[in-house]
């Protein structure tokens, strides 16, 4: 085990995009959602590969993703992100 397996996991959502609109709602460009979905398939590919994985794990990784964006966007329409 390295140094780094310790560190907990940043979320791949961290990184996208948030732009807050004159409307107060969150909005992702399309070239930042189309770079993260093709991120989500090739994950689900190497999964596919890896005996040791099951959907579930897939699942769950989805999960963390989506709900670290929620909270993004939430953030984003109450005034508590830039």
């Amino acid at each position: 085990m390295t140094e780094g397996d310790d560190a907990p996991v940043q979320p791949a959502t961290t990184s996208l995009p948030i732009v807050t609109a004159t409307d107060g709602q969150p909005y992702l460009g399309c070239d930042a959602v189309i770079s993260f979905l093709r991120a989500i398939a090739d994950s689900c590919r190497n999964l596919a590969d890896n005996p040791e994985c099951d959907l579930e794990t897939a699942a769950a990784a989805i999960d963390y993703e989506a709900d670290a964006l929620e909270c993004r966007a939430i953030a984003h329409t109450t005034g508590a992100a830039t």
